[in-house]
């Protein structure tokens, strides 16, 4: 079975329910897509994955609602290819946007993104964690 690279925006909530051994229900994701890469074209897979993880922290930042304090959060996750699908592109859904048909687990994630600074902007910098920092992340989020 192949398996594909999506990005996830999380909340606090999002990474206590990891943390606490329970899969995330997603409708959608982040990931390279077809549409993604024809409107990007000479992109290399490099610049199309850093693409869709742009638009992730962007959806991450937006659905702080009110709070602009919270940190933005995105998780990088391999699932089965047979659960991601690209959906039509109605108004308001980015090239790199998929729909997701199965839970996102805690095994399948393999890094954690959050904001250097709380109230990071789409354009702050987000650090890098390895999947088995989930205590830290959790730390940096309280």
């Amino acid at each position: 079975m192949s398996r594909v690279r999506i990005y996830l925006p999380l909340a606090a909530p999002d990474v206590e329910a990891l943390a606490a051994g329970t899969a995330l229900t997603r409708s959608t994701g982040y990931a390279v897509t077809v549409r993604l890469a024809s409107v990007t074209p000479g992109a290399d897979p490099e610049e199309l994955e850093y693409a869709a993880f742009l638009d992730a922290a962007a959806a991450a930042g937006r659905a702080r609602g009110a709070d602009r304090s919270a940190r933005r959060v995105v998780a990088a996750a391999d699932v089965e290819a047979e659960s991601v699908t690209e959906p039509a592109l109605p108004d308001g859904r980015t090239p790199a946007e998929v729909a997701l048909a199965a839970p996102v687990t805690a095994r399948a994630i393999v890094s954690f993104h959050v904001d250097e600074l709380a109230g990071g902007t789409d354009d702050g910098d987000l650090l890098w964690f390895d999947a088995s920092e989930l205590i830290s992340v959790r730390q940096l989020l309280s």
